[in-house]
């Protein structure tokens, strides 16, 4: 088998800002695995938030051994996004090859659309505001938030979307006490969901503070290995599967998470459909699904995701699965 490695850049149709920076585009790792004469793709986003880059990434890949498969894959690398894009290209090589979908070999029912959130980076209110009204048509809007002064940014959502279901994230930008204060104004303006809002490193105070609305780990949680230390802090977990190092940790956590009693939230980062795909499955029956990484886009990859009022459809063969 080969393992093929490339980079890839996807214009945003818009700048996206969350507390740590802004965007224009999504800088991707794609990998193409080869093996009789079938091809399986797979695509990562590194991020720095993990001390990832796309040349770390990729020195990764290129010191895996011919001869590697998806169990073995487990123990050679490290839950990371390096690990998530060969994962779905094997499996996406190994479904090719058996001649059925991905969704089969993993022995899940046959997936279906998902409602999925639109996220509105963040900005000024007045800006926010409008980003809402532009949005309000879509039945869950997710607002990057995170700085000290976000009650205004959060009114003014609701105000340009009334009738929306409002989930926020925070990206580890509140202090205890910015919480504390902020989580009544959460439950009166409707908000279903609250992502992360203190660092992961500093979480610990969640244990004792009301949570009008559920709260949802995202940096706190990487992979199946980060359930214990959530206990007591959190209602939700976010899966995201440049964190549990693909499809593979992604079901194995998401079955450990619902056995402890957790929600389940599917997130991902800015990527393509091929990003996306094996998401959907993850996704299927989450209390929250947060797939709009291609919606994002002002290019994607040929025969991208489907997305209509039925949410984000399971990818065509022809993209992944």
């Amino acid at each position: 088998m080969h393992l093929h490695v490339s980079y890839d850049d996807f214009r945003l149709a818009e700048a996206f800002t969350i507390s740590r920076g802004t965007k224009t585009a999504a800088e991707v790792v794609t990998v193409r695995a080869e093996a009789d004469g079938m091809r399986g793709y797979g695509e990562c986003v590194p991020y720095a938030r993990y001390g990832e880059s796309r040349a770390s990434v990729k020195a990764q890949i290129k010191g895996l051994p011919a001869d590697v498969s998806r169990d073995s894959l487990q123990d050679l690398l490290p839950p990371g996004a390096a690990r998530n894009a060969v994962d779905c290209a094997l499996w996406d090589l190994e479904a090719r090859i058996a001649g059925c979908r991905v969704w089969e070999l993993a022995g899940l029912p046959e997936p279906g659309p998902e409602i999925t959130a639109f996220t509105l980076s963040l900005d000024t209110p007045d800006e926010m505001r409008r980003a809402a009204e532009r949005h309000r048509h879509r039945p869950l809007l997710k607002i990057k938030l995170g700085t000290p002064d976000d009650l205004p940014r959060l009114e003014a959502v609701r105000a340009g979307a009334p009738r929306a279901r409002i989930i926020v994230d925070a990206n580890e930008g509140w202090s205890a006490a910015a919480y504390a204060e902020l989580a009544p104004h959460l439950k009166a303006l409707g908000v279903d969901l609250v992502e992360q809002p203190l660092p992961a490193g500093d979480d610990g105070a969640l244990a004792g503070i009301d949570r009008p609305v559920p709260v949802c780990a995202d940096e706190s949680c990487h992979d199946i290995n980060s359930l214990p230390a959530l206990r007591g802090k959190y209602d939700v977990i976010n899966i995201k599967l440049d964190k549990t190092g693909g499809l593979t940790g992604a079901l194995a956590l998401r079955a450990a998470a619902r056995a402890e009693g957790f929600g389940v939230m599917v997130g991902c980062m800015v990527g393509s459909s091929l990003a996306m795909a094996p998401a959907v499955l993850v996704a299927q029956g989450a209390l929250v699904t947060d797939l709009d990484g291609p919606l994002l886009l002002a290019e994607d990859r040929a025969h991208p995701l489907a997305y209509d009022e039925r949410g984000v459809h399971p990818p065509d063969r022809a993209l992944w699965g």
